[in-house]
């Protein structure tokens, strides 16, 4: 990717020091929490053979405040434990110079979950969301350039409303992202 993170390694937060500073909606980042399961066993055991990589870092662009965040980092965390690799969270407003480097659509979007070698060269990235709800807002991006347009405010709560709707009811959308960080992880 190019990129390189090394200034920015042991300087984020443990996983259960950020969520214990959440001010914003730590119940329902508990909730989703909680709400996860492992519904592939083969899942399991491959972030579990992962144990063995001490060559693989992790940092995740956060904040509490963010829905995607509180939804989808649960997820993130539940799977990477099992690969004993070391995870930061890294709170977006005081991360800005690294939120700036992974921009999605030139926007600012979390959680950005990076993963880079002892080094800090970055190998791979994931987020802000499962690719089939991050297609919405791609769609609605391309379609709604002009931030500035008169309908646009009206156009992105339809977007994020839709968006929603993809996530669906339950945790079904928690083994996609299980599914997509394992073939992310399978490649590095």
């Amino acid at each position: 990717m190019g990129a390189n993170v090394a200034h920015k390694l042991r300087t984020g937060l443990k996983p259960q020091a950020f969520v214990e500073s959440m001010t914003k909606n730590q119940d329902t980042y508990q909730n989703w929490s909680d709400a996860f399961s492992w519904e592939d066993e083969q899942d399991r055991a491959f972030f579990a053979s992962l144990q063995h990589r001490d060559d693989l870092r992790c940092l995740i662009l956060a904040a509490d405040w963010c829905g995607d965040v509180v939804r989808n980092l649960p997820v993130v965390l539940h799977a990477l434990k099992e690969t004993d690799m070391p995870v930061e969270i890294m709170v977006m407003e005081e991360h800005l110079d690294l939120m700036d480097e992974f921009l999605t659509m030139g926007g600012r979007a979390i959680p950005v979950v990076i993963f880079a070698d002892t080094g800090g060269h970055v190998l791979a990235k994931w987020g802000p969301r499962p690719k089939h709800v991050q297609a919405v807002m791609t769609a609605f991006k391309q379609q709604n350039p002009d931030r500035n347009a008169s309908d646009y405010e009206d156009k992105i709560k339809v977007a994020r409303a839709e968006m929603l709707e993809q996530y669906g009811e339950g945790t079904g959308y928690q083994q996609v992202i299980v599914k997509e960080l394992r073939e992310l992880l399978s490649s590095i």
